[in-house]
């Protein structure tokens, strides 16, 4: 099953009187269970692909479908929504909130979406990443590691479809970095999620099933 589909998507932006095609006409999709690398140089166009597949821009042309639905095509308000069920975003900088413990960050997404806390779930999940005996830790007290083994657990918490990964091991040294990619691999396969990652760091791809290339706003397959 197709859980991320773009049929002949392009982002184009008017810079003056140019023209930047920073998304060529792109065809791509992620089946469930399957974790996906993106690759290139920066300003290749990486960035863009991924925060169109976010709905955090709209492509110039083509469309999105997260979880065979319309996406990219829906108003505003409700591509939000489906948004906040359906992906879940891990970044370069974990982006927890400073002053919520681990437990509270998971808190946090029933506060918004009005539902009640699964404390079975969350502690399943931080089992799982081997972080529960860190649920009443603030992000200052955490490793750059745990941070980010937190930021997965968050954005796992609410079940979603998708996973996008942007630079998620930028920040940690070696040996975390190979961690935190195993994780997501891990729970990619266990969870039939599809999870692309953007790195920079080619060593990281041996735990992808699928590696793209981005050069000039052109994905091709390596």
């Amino acid at each position: 099953m197709k859980l991320i589909e773009l049929k002949q998507v392009t982002k184009t932006f008017n810079d003056g009187r140019k023209k930047i095609e920073a998304l060529k006409q792109t065809n791509f999709s992620v089946e469930e269970g399957e974790f996906v690398a993106v690759i290139g140089p920066s300003g290749s166009g990486k960035s863009t692909f991924l925060t169109i597949i976010g709905g955090l821009q709209t492509p110039t042309e083509g469309q999105v479908y997260i979880n065979e639905e319309k996406f990219s095509e829906l108003e505003e308000k409700k591509r939000a929504k489906k948004r906040f069920d359906e992906i879940g975003f891990i970044l370069q900088a974990s982006n927890l909130i400073p002053f919520l413990t681990v437990k509270d960050q998971l808190r946090l997404v029933n506060k918004i979406n009005r539902s009640n806390f699964d404390k079975n779930n969350a502690k399943a999940l931080l089992d799982e990443l081997k972080i529960n005996e860190l649920s009443d830790k603030f992000p200052s007290d955490l490793s750059g590691g745990e941070r980010q083994r937190a930021a997965i657990a968050r954005a796992l918490y609410h079940d979603p479809s998708v996973i996008l990964a942007d630079e998620p091991t930028a920040s940690l040294d070696t040996d975390r970095a190979f961690e935190v990619v195993e994780i997501l691999g891990r729970e990619t396969k266990k969870k039939k999620k599809a999870t692309i990652m953007v790195t920079h760091d080619e060593r990281l791809t041996d735990y992808c099933d699928t590696v793209y290339v981005m050069k000039d706003g052109v994905l091709s397959k390596k």
